[in-house]
């Protein structure tokens, strides 16, 4: 057994949302011999998606310490007291420019393992983001599917590929689904961004509206990512609680939050769109449908699950109509639901070993993308996270407070509330004049 298997580690976790957090702190949790002693640093990036203290219970996540934090705050942290392994778990050009801002800390020091990956499904964007990704040591796929795709996308641009390792979703978990539910449970998973417009995401409500009328001895459940002024991963501008203002609503349907896992466990359908709950109930052998009513497209994401037996119409679920899944599908999505998900992340682990027990420092970080490779975009993204060409912050670069006072505390408040609305309000407004 490594070395690294049985003493004490810090394992950090940056994170931009939410559901990154979760996605963060729980592959954190999954990388880290069971073994060993781990101390477990929480980090959120602070921007227009930082999670609310109800979010934070809601993912249920546990950690040692857990703070908000400026990127070059982080940054100027990790420089003086990196931990053992680090995991990103943030939107592309987030990794991008902490894979430059902590190359330039690091020099050629000593440094730690660095982690980065998706939170879920990859439907759009796959080359740019994992253009993006790439510099870390240990980028994760959650299937055999993405890892193939993953490494297809690097030796096709000339880059080394063997960061890629697969594992699965790392909150995949709970009881098999045994049987029917009394009553029987059926639970629409939202999306905060998918579909987008306000017509579509009418439709899919007046739809679920319609199933519980069509079913009255059934138990609906429209279960809810956020609360109005809350943003997750994506930004919600049409939430489902406010379209469902002034809608007659049938007894037997409600608007749940909660843990998805816990929902599930009552759950008998699971309906969605493209979401990732589709994956956990899979998983879990609970009977799924993703919605054609929209269309198969790219945009909404459900193109994913071509060939997986799950696609299906709400004329067809109102009909009666129970996908089954197609099991060869299934186990290339990583949803191991053939029991082998105990030993989805061994392959990690040991590279993170391997790694941690190598003599002196590891080689610095080095992305695909430079100055040389990419110089009218790797810039702009620098740029953003408040970074020069050189990863080093800019002079001026905003370094939040360590303890900020009650003043300032309101006042980031009052601005976060301000964006939200502007987001939720304000811009579709100004849409809807638009196309007039």
């Amino acid at each position: 057994m490594p070395a690294s298997a049985t003493k004490s580690l810090r394992v950090a976790v940056l994170a931009d949302s939410d559901t990154r957090w979760k996605w963060g702190a729980l592959t954190a949790r999954r990388l880290t011999p069971a073994a060993a002693e781990v101390r477990l640093d929480g980090y959120l990036l602070r921007g227009r998606a930082t999670p609310t203290a109800r979010q934070l219970e809601e993912v249920g996540v546990r950690a040692d310490s857990l703070r908000e934090v400026t990127g070059v705050e982080f940054l100027r942290e990790m420089g003086e007291a990196p931990p053992d392994v680090l995991v990103l778990a943030l939107v592309g050009g987030g990794v991008q420019a902490m894979l430059h801002g902590l190359r330039a800390a690091w020099g050629s020091g000593k440094r730690p393992v660095v982690v980065t990956g998706y939170v879920g499904v990859v439907y759009e964007k796959l080359t740019d983001g994992l253009l993006l990704r790439h510099g870390a040591d240990l980028v994760l796929a959650n299937s055999r599917h993405d890892a193939d795709r993953f490494r297809a996308v690097y030796e096709g641009v000339g880059a080394d590929a063997s960061a890629v390792t697969e594992v699965a979703l790392p909150f995949l978990g709970g009881a098999p689904y045994t049987g029917e539910h009394d009553p029987y449970t059926v639970v629409f998973a939202a999306q905060p961004s998918v579909p987008d417009s306000r017509r579509d995401r009418t439709y899919l409500l007046d739809r679920l509206i319609g199933h519980a009328r069509r079913h009255p001895e059934r138990e609906v459940l429209l279960k809810l990512r956020s609360k109005p002024g809350e943003h997750t991963t994506h930004i919600e501008e049409l939430p489902y609680q406010k379209l469902a203002q002034g809608k007659d609503l049938p007894a037997n349907l409600r608007l749940v939050y909660g843990h998805m896992g816990e929902v599930l466990d009552r759950t008998d359908l699971l309906v969605t769109v493209s979401s990732t709950a589709a994956l956990e109930a899979l998983h879990r052998r609970i009977p799924t449908a993703v919605l054609t009513d929209l269309g198969v497209r790219e945009v909404l994401g459900n193109h994913h699950f071509t060939g997986s037996g799950c696609l299906a119409s709400w004329d067809q679920l109102d009909a009666g109509h129970r996908p089954v899944p197609d099991e060869e599908w299934v186990a290339r999505q990583g949803v191991a639901a053939d029991g082998s998900y105990a030993t989805a992340f061994d392959a990690a682990r040991e590279r993170i070993a391997e790694l941690l027990d190598r003599p002196g420092a590891l080689p610095p970080l080095a992305p695909y993308y430079t100055t040389e490779t990419a110089p009218g975009y790797l810039p702009g993204i620098l740029a953003r996270h408040h970074l020069g060409p050189d990863g080093v912050p800019l002079p001026g670069a905003p370094a939040a407070d360590k303890t900020p006072g009650p003043v300032r505390q309101i006042v980031r408040r009052a601005a976060r509330g301000a964006y939200r609305h502007g987001v939720q309000r304000v811009a579709p407004v100004i849409r809807r004049m638009g196309e007039l």
